[in-house]
């Protein structure tokens, strides 16, 4: 269990610069999902809450979805790929095994200044990735003119992995990519802090068992369904019920913020339903929660960025509002990030050559 902070005294904090999305053009409504899983529309709705998602066409893998999201976000920041010092995919679907779906982004993007890397936690996997790249940030900015910038995406495609006939996960995911830009602004607005905390003796609830090191792809992996992802829906709503409240106490207690400064939530986009159970625990009197469950479904490590991103263009996110953003997911693993929005009327600190 880690907190990490980017602040420095008398130092440009490091926030989100832009923010884009993309979502596949098929939108698949339920009733097609819930004839494979032998359900219904109505139940489907009852239990999640969802009445659409997105599924890729055949030709599209995660880093496309993903180079879309980037070129969004680097339009939102008015800023230029070759700027770009770190790339960070954050994906349980890569393209494939090797090499990382973030080396395929930066070549299509331009980015040839940028180290890239994937990194999985699952559905937590974009704020992972986020507390990671602005700890790079924080630690190259300190004393130079020219800060250097991050493009931080999640994006996975579990329609290529879940199994049309469970109804357990086939009707919750959906498929996605959301992407920040992250860099230096003014002090006092930012990326105040991050808690993240992983349990890792409850890592057989979500899990994909063939295709690793331990049960390598076979005929028999494959007759068997090892590929397919598996989740223990009870157990993991007992887990986030159990758990979610205490990371954003932790996380608010931790950087000395109340509850009552929260402006906006916005949440891993996992189940309607639960998140509706959930919300009235955490104790955020005055917090926005930012939904888009129901039209999207469950998109993994996608589904914060781009929820951000819907809020973000319609204009909700106000410069200086506090802004919690929360996920949850396989490992078992929790992050939380808290910022203050950095808006039109803060100009962000950029790098000369982006200038």
């Amino acid at each position: 269990m880690t907190e990490q902070s980017t602040a420095r005294p008398d130092a440009p904090g490091i926030g989100i610069l832009g923010t884009g999305s993309y979502l596949p053009e098929a939108k698949i409504s339920n009733e097609p999902v819930a004839e494979r899983a032998g359900v219904t529309d109505e139940w489907i709705q009852r239990k999640t809450g969802i009445r659409s998602r997105r599924y890729a066409a055949d030709d599209e893998a995660t880093s496309d979805l993903a180079v879309h999201a980037a070129r969004a976000a680097l339009a939102s920041a008015g800023v230029r790929a070759e700027d770009l010092g770190w790339i960070v995919v954050a994906t349980s679907t890569p393209d494939q095994p090797q090499p990382a779906t973030a080396c395929m982004v930066q070549e299509r993007i331009g980015a040839v200044r940028a180290a890239a890397f994937d990194l999985n936690s699952v559905c937590s996997g974009f704020v992972f990735a986020l507390a990671t790249v602005a700890g790079l940030l924080a630690q190259r900015a300190a004393g130079t003119t020219s800060p250097p910038l991050g493009l931080v995406i999640g994006a996975d495609l579990y329609s290529r992995i879940i199994d049309p006939a469970d109804r357990r996960t086939a009707i919750l995911f959906g498929d996605g990519a959301g992407a920040v830009v992250l860099g230096a602004v003014p002090s006092g607005r930012g990326i105040i802090g991050s808690h993240l905390a992983s349990h890792g003796h409850l890592s057989d609830l979500i899990r994909v068992e063939a295709g690793g090191s331990r049960a390598p792809a076979s005929a028999r992996t494959l007759a068997e369904g090892g590929h397919y992802f598996k989740m223990n829906g009870r157990a993991v709503f007992e887990y986030v019920q159990r758990e979610l409240p205490r990371a954003v106490s932790d996380v608010l207690k931790a950087y000395a913020v109340e509850p009552d400064e929260v402006d906006h939530f916005v949440p891993h986009q996992a189940n309607g339903v639960l998140l509706g159970t959930i919300l009235p625990e955490l104790g955020l009197p005055r917090a926005r929660t930012h939904l888009t469950v129901a039209e999207h479904g469950n998109t993994s490590a996608s589904s914060i960025p781009l929820a951000l991103d819907e809020a973000n263009r319609q204009g909700a996110l106000k410069d200086g509002e506090v802004v919690l953003l929360a996920g949850f997911g396989g490992g078992m693993s929790l992050g939380a990030t808290l910022l203050r929005w950095t808006g039109p009327a803060h100009t962000p600190v950029r790098s000369a050559a982006a200038a």
